[in-house]
């Protein structure tokens, strides 16, 4: 079934916590190990911005579905990150605006030169940029879902529980779109699948490893995604990346677990 973007448009909404009771978080704190996870999340969906700034300067914005959805994802995302700020205030845990800037600014060349990169590659590539960037964009959003699923399920605080599966609800929808699209023109270009291929096994990694420090994608990483039930989680992802036209055999997510050292 093709996804609706008009539909999407139309009902796209900031996720919803005011009706959630915050003030359990006072009786039954979430440990350090969560807190920790959650602000790299909340870190994370904050920076999506940077994300769509670096894909206006390609192909992808010449097409009315995917600059209409990008739009509406990046306002969801940052939604998702006021939501979890929310949650670490609660355990007196601010998170600044500076402090954002400050981590982008730490970045330096690299996020100044991000969109010329990707401007260039881009145009270069030409049209199959799209399903590239389509492909990419649905294994990350597979990545969210199963991460806050996965907290959901491993920390079992109920009022946070019922916050991530929101939020996992929403990545969903994003899964859908990128996943549509992706299949789409991956079976249509054959160029597509070789590049798609090419820079899925050679530069992807984890959702965040490109600005938060290593010790922090380690934490998160092994957090979510360690041990015999995450790495289930992170079959499940390789395997719907594998479905993909061309991309038989892939195993990204599993490959960045090993070569991080994460327990299986």
């Amino acid at each position: 079934m093709a996804f609706d973007i008009d539909r999407y448009t139309t009902t796209s909404e900031k996720v919803t916590w005011q009706d959630l009771d915050f003030e359990s978080f006072r009786d039954d704190p979430l440990p350090e190990s969560t807190l920790r996870s959650l602000r790299y999340m909340c870190d994370i969906e904050y920076h999506t911005v940077c994300y769509l700034r670096d894909l206006l300067v390609t192909p992808s914005h010449k097409d009315v579905d995917v600059t209409a959805f990008m739009t509406m994802w990046n306002r969801e995302e940052f939604w998702h990150g006021e939501a979890l700020a929310a949650v670490l205030k609660m355990h007196g845990i601010v998170v600044d605006y500076d402090e954002l800037k400050s981590t982008r600014l730490k970045l330096g060349w690299k996020d100044r030169l991000d969109p010329v990169k990707q401007a260039l590659l881009g145009n270069l590539i030409g049209k199959d940029f799209i399903a590239v960037h389509m492909v990419w964009g649905a294994a990350n959003e597979w990545s969210a879902v199963a991460a806050y699923n996965r907290l959901a399920d491993l920390e079992g605080h109920p009022v946070l529980a019922e916050l991530l599966r929101r939020i996992a609800k929403q990545e969903a929808r994003h899964v859908a779109f990128y996943a549509t699209q992706a299949r789409d023109r991956l079976a249509k270009s054959r160029k597509a699948q070789v590049i798609a291929r090419f820079a899925l096994s050679k530069a992807w990694g984890p959702v965040g490893s490109g600005v938060m420090t290593d010790d922090e994608v380690f934490h998160v990483m092994s957090h979510l995604m360690g041990g015999p039930d995450g790495r289930k989680e992170a079959a499940r992802i390789d395997a719907h990346i594998a479905k993909m036209p061309g991309l038989s055999g892939l195993t990204i997510v599993q490959d960045s677990l090993d070569k991080r050292g994460i327990a299986a």
